[in-house]
């Protein structure tokens, strides 16, 4: 008999007391699939959430470099990477090579950049109002505390 086959009639005895429905990872992937679908219905021409949060970034930092933009937004090297690519593309960021090593690259908001950003820092204040509509301000605050606490 397979395991499949021998816990077919009584999942309970494989599953015992786990319940999917009280497990943090799941629970996190579905507000953030709730909150991804919210920033989707707000964003403007297409900005994704890891570019706006690179956006953000170099907004408060100013110009640095791609390596040291990744960690300000907590993006790998590679994904980092691609993100300023696509920003590049869409005119909202310039790259260029650093002073002191020409391998570095430095990264900065163009003009067009600052005006998106600006734009999209009212539909960002829009996208957290939507996502925690559902709870009151003191579970807010909590939530947001907490969240930070796991970050």
């Amino acid at each position: 008999m397979s395991i499949k086959a021998a816990f077919a009639d009584d999942p309970e005895a494989l599953l015992g007391s786990y319940r999917l429905d009280e497990q943090v990872g799941y629970l996190l992937r579905l507000a953030g699939q709730r909150h991804a679908a919210i920033f989707q219905a707000h964003t403007l021409e297409g900005l994704t959430a890891t570019q706006f949060a690179t956006l953000v970034r170099l907004a408060e930092n100013g110009a640095c470099s791609q390596n040291q933009l990744g960690r300000l937004a907590a993006m790998d090297i590679a994904t980092i990477k691609g993100v300023v690519d696509r920003l590049r593309q869409k005119g909202l960021v310039c790259t260029a090579p650093s002073s002191d090593d020409r391998r570095r690259s430095i990264v900065s908001l163009t003009d067009e950049g600052t005006r998106m950003l600006g734009a999209m820092i009212e539909a960002g204040r829009a996208i957290t109002e939507e996502t925690l509509a559902p709870l009151n301000p003191s579970e807010r605050r909590s939530l947001l505390k907490l969240l930070r606490k796991l970050g």
